[in-house]
């Protein structure tokens, strides 16, 4: 079955989902410390794999035999996270190549923006660690979450 082709009407999709502040993810001080926020920042590339993707970590890494390695990441800490927040998380793609996929990931609490990560993904064969394209129907359901060029 050939993959469906994204048009510019599946664009602009956002994945989102929430993740509450638990203390293990304060200092003493009660605010998020900042590498917890790369924990959900991946929570978050794992949760986009499952339901916005429809295919998890585990079916890629023990039954198709590729990862998908973070291998540069950016942040901008904008205001800090306590306890209790409860921050939304949104992922969106802002340029898809054959083997990478640079993403924008953001975490607000109600208006206030907390965070923004852009992570580069690399598709890899978990054997050799080589990248490899991305699969035709991986590629098309990442695309749909791919931002409009501005």
């Amino acid at each position: 079955m050939e993959p469906r082709r994204v048009t510019l009407a599946d664009m602009n999709q956002k994945f989102e989902h929430k993740i509450k502040v638990l203390f293990q993810h304060c200092d003493p001080a009660g605010i998020v410390f900042y590498p917890r926020y790369f924990e959900m920042v991946n929570q978050t590339v794992e949760e986009w794999h499952e339901v916005g993707l429809r295919h998890s970590f585990s079916q890629m890494h023990r039954e198709s035999g590729y990862g998908v390695p973070t291998v540069s990441i950016g942040a901008e800490f904008t205001a800090p996270s306590h306890m209790g927040d409860v921050l939304t998380w949104s992922l969106e793609v802002t340029k898809l190549g054959r083997t990478s996929a640079h993403l924008r990931i953001i975490a607000v609490c109600g208006e206030a923006l907390r965070m923004t990560a852009t992570p580069v993904l690399v598709s890899v064969h978990m054997a050799t660690g080589r990248p490899v394209p991305w699969s035709d129907d991986i590629r098309a359901r990442m695309g749909s979450f791919l931002i409009a060029a501005k």
